[in-house]
């Protein structure tokens, strides 16, 4: 009897669904990860390149390369930091948040997608047993550790 991988489908599941999240963001010129940059800079506010992504888990080159694209399309500036010559800090414009929208209705698409594919309750099972499975393989949500450090330091404040 062949051994079947459990993992095969999940990728497969998410080759999919990017596919489709990449059609849906066409429109928009941007890829799934630009998207999420952009989402991020939204909730994080100003922030340094070499920060977003550490926070993103990619190389230092991977990120300057998507926040080139990102500068040339209007949808980010990019200054140097005052303070630390050698970190460019990143915001988003108003273009960018513009683009907010159509992102939004992208995901909540994907989301329809996921429901009229398993139903609502597997598809909430789905969104639970993923968050677990990245938090158990060490990813996380881009910018979450930044309010970790930053409630860990009012608590040691407090002392």
């Amino acid at each position: 009897m062949k051994k079947k991988y459990r993992f095969h489908s999940l990728l497969h599941s998410s080759d999919l669904l990017e596919q489709r999240l990449r059609l849906g963001l066409e429109p928009l010129e941007l890829r799934p990860r630009q998207a999420r940059v952009l989402s991020a800079l939204n909730r994080l506010g100003q922030i340094s390149q070499v920060t977003l992504a550490k926070e993103f888990q990619v190389t230092p080159g991977s990120m300057s390369t998507m926040v080139t694209r990102l500068e040339k399309l209007g949808f980010i500036t990019r200054h140097r930091e005052p303070d630390e010559r050698r970190s460019d800090v990143l915001t988003l414009t108003a273009v960018g948040k513009a683009h907010l929208k159509g992102i939004r209705k992208t995901w909540t698409q994907m989301d329809d997608l996921i429901i009229e594919a398993i139903g609502i309750k597997k598809a909430q099972l789905l969104g639970e047993l993923t968050e677990e499975l990245t938090t158990a393989l060490g990813g996380q949500v881009p910018g979450s550790s930044m309010v970790l450090q930053k409630n860990s330091s009012a608590v040691g404040s407090k002392s």
